[in-house]
């Protein structure tokens, strides 16, 4: 059984081919240039595979995931240079007329490390899952099923108290100035200091800074989802930064709640090599084929 995977990022697509059982068999990765030229090195791709029977789409957005919207499949206000209004999914299944399963990058990873979690029997039910990089992002899943009906969250943009010394950071959300996303995602690194976050010891108190606020969201997913666990991914994240960012939640969250363990509640991804999104557009390829 060969499944498709197609991870749209707004830097570069990668797509795959695996099997039932989440093996990759085939990958490529290329930038994201111009819808045209993007989508039709996509569809080239999956034509190789005359066998192919589903495939689990995880894009950038934002995205319209609402099936009974006459846009539904589209990428829509996305600040991305010419992709403002794609029609993503009408496009692939012109071409390529197989089951679909449609729904943001950051759920495609939420899923991949739902479904690794459900692997291993850890009776999982809950998760909800963070990316941090360029932007912020996050996906929630409960019961095996997406949180959002009139929509997907865009819990990047929720807004988080400033750090007492970084008053007069701005923030630099196109949108809101200093959401979380504003204040926290990659780019702020060199927006406060002129530097790549990457080339900053962790020692630096920035990093504090951030963990504040990665904190402060964590409290509100804890509050509001209750979920079983809260996985942190991206180029931001690492196992020595979520040390920081566990110690900020403890002291934030004051012991309201009670958390059993929480070195095994804010985690770095289970799946390993970056594979989070292919592996859960596998099992939502999936799904897809199940439900026709």
């Amino acid at each position: 059984m060969l499944l498709g995977s197609i991870e749209a990022g707004g830097t570069k697509f990668v797509c795959a081919i695996g099997d039932e059982n989440y093996n990759i068999i085939e990958s490529i990765n290329f930038p994201t240039t111009n819808p045209k030229e993007t989508l039709v090195k996509t569809i080239n791709f999956f034509k190789k595979f005359p066998d192919l029977l589903s495939i689990g789409i995880a894009s950038f957005g934002p995205i319209e995931v609402r099936k009974t919207e006459p846009n539904y499949g589209y990428i829509t206000s996305t600040p991305k240079p010419g992709w403002r209004n794609t029609d993503f999914i009408g496009t692939i299944k012109e071409a390529l007329d197989l089951p679909l399963f449609w729904t943001t990058d950051v759920n495609g990873s939420a899923y991949g490390e739902y479904s690794a979690y459900k692997e291993k029997k850890n009776n999982i039910n809950s998760l909800v899952y963070y990316t941090i990089g360029t932007g912020i992002g996050a996906g929630v899943i409960i019961d095996n099923n997406f949180i959002g009906s009139e929509g997907h969250p865009e819990m990047g943009h929720i807004f988080v108290k400033h750090h007492p010394l970084d008053l007069n950071f701005k923030g630099i959300c196109p949108y809101h100035g200093d959401c979380l996303e504003g204040l926290a995602s990659g780019p702020t690194f060199k927006a406060r200091l002129g530097v790549l976050g990457q080339n900053i010891p962790l020692s630096n108190s920035i990093w504090e800074i951030i963990a504040y606020y990665i904190a402060q969201a964590a409290i509100q997913a804890t509050l509001t989802f209750r979920p079983q666990k809260i996985v942190i991914g991206g180029g931001v994240s690492s196992e020595k930064f979520l040390v920081k960012v566990r110690a900020q939640f403890k002291k934030l969250l004051n012991e309201y709640i009670a958390i059993k363990d929480l070195d095994n509640y804010i985690v770095m991804p289970l799946v390993s090599n970056n594979g989070s999104a292919t592996r859960g557009n596998f099992a939502l390829a999936l799904e897809a084929l199940n439900s026709r």
